[in-house]
């Protein structure tokens, strides 16, 4: 049986919890140990999240109504920032901070999506990046009711025909 305790996620996708703890390096980012200095852009913070965000059930969206705008306008022209909106990154030099906007599926409890959207944020930052999490922030701006969507979609039909 092959040990996968070390073993880091395929390709393409976010390490569980325990997968991003083990991948974590055991120095601080930022420390100058003779051999140089390594700096992370708050987009490459913020990237890491907007991934682990995007595995967590009942996560609609991120961003409030004029970011998701933004972010549609952006993929139609082919620009790739859909992953970072609605994040905003402080990055120090041993230490992050985010916050974050979000919409909530129904009927998903909100508070928890909230607790489960920090945690995988600060274990996939933390076990990615190598920064410190000190804080998450997050503003919950609407709940998401699939039937709004299902009474969008029959109003639009019904102006087409």
């Amino acid at each position: 049986m092959a040990n996968t305790k070390n073993t880091p996620a395929a390709k393409g996708t976010v390490p569980t919890a325990n997968q991003a703890k083990d991948l974590a390096p055991t120095t601080n980012v930022g420390a100058d140990e003779g051999k140089g200095t390594t700096t992370i852009a708050d987009q490459v913070v913020a990237k890491v999240a907007g991934l682990a965000i995007r595995e967590i059930p009942g996560v609609y969206d991120v961003g409030n109504s004029a970011a998701r705008a933004l972010g549609s306008l952006r993929s139609t022209v082919g620009a790739d920032d859909n992953l970072k909106q609605g994040i905003s990154v402080e990055v120090g030099q041993t230490q992050t901070a985010l916050d974050l906007t979000l919409i909530v599926e129904y009927p998903y409890p909100v508070h928890e999506v909230a607790e489960k959207v920090r945690e995988s944020i600060f274990a996939s930052v933390q076990g990615l990046v190598g920064l410190e999490v000190k804080e998450v922030n997050i503003k919950v701006a609407d709940v998401h009711v699939p039937s709004e969507d299902e009474d969008e979609d029959d109003k639009e039909s019904k102006e087409l025909k």
